[in-house]
């Protein structure tokens, strides 16, 4: 992929526009999740009776992840690996794929049956539909990091800090693993500088269109 030039310093909104933008989002947030939520009802059934057939443990997977200004929350997700992944995390990270704090492997062995089918078609990403509800994430916005993910950052990548995180952004819609940490970073900034309603609704219908069977998906 080709270097990412942006301006890392941002722009200067307007009070007044920042706070219809900030209300139009809310409403398509809250209404987006109770729509997805009531709609896809019949996926979250099904897939939650696949993880427990196939493995014993919970069929959600909470993980801390950090929200707008640096707060902390619990983000939801099925689960996909194994119930002891983060114990063995450690002994894979001679194998990450990933620049950066990040850590992703393309065949991670930790990764169940169940899991590969709905990492591959990006159903597990589907719970945060209950944080976005909540107020914790919104539909568009950069994705949430693990705290020790943040706490490696550069400056200027905490700008993706003054907003909400969010289920899909410029990275799942360009390439996803294939875009390394930096360039990451930057799409995620860009969209912080260029954030409007009109833009969330581009990125949203752009997500349907590379969602299921997205070969960068992992």
């Amino acid at each position: 992929m080709d270097n990412i030039n942006i301006n890392i310093n941002g722009k200067t909104d307007k009070k007044e526009t920042k706070i219809v933008y900030g209300l139009l989002k809310r409403s398509l947030d809250i209404i987006g999740s109770l729509i997805g939520l009531v709609l896809l009802s019949p996926i979250f059934f099904i897939v939650s009776v696949l993880i427990k057939i196939e493995s014993n443990g919970p069929i959600l997977f909470m993980q801390k992840r950090v929200g707008l200004n640096g707060k902390e929350f619990n983000m939801y997700k099925f689960r996909s690996m194994v119930v002891n992944a983060e114990e063995l995390k450690e002994k894979l990270k001679n194998k990450n794929e990933m620049s950066g704090p990040m850590f992703k492997i393309k065949d991670d062995p930790r990764i169940t049956k169940v899991g590969k089918f709905i990492r591959k078609t990006s159903i597990d990403e589907l719970p945060q539909l209950v944080n976005v509800l909540k107020g914790e994430m919104s539909l568009v916005g950069p994705r949430p990091s693990l705290p020790n993910e943040v706490r490696e950052f550069e400056k200027w990548m905490l700008r993706r800090l003054d907003v909400k995180p969010g289920i899909t952004c410029f990275w799942q819609v360009m390439g996803r693993n294939k875009i390394g940490f930096e360039d990451w970073m930057k799409l995620d900034i860009k969209y912080v500088n260029e954030r409007g309603f009109w833009l969330d609704i581009k990125l949203i219908f752009k997500t349907f269109f590379v969602l299921f069977g997205d070969e960068n998906a992992a």
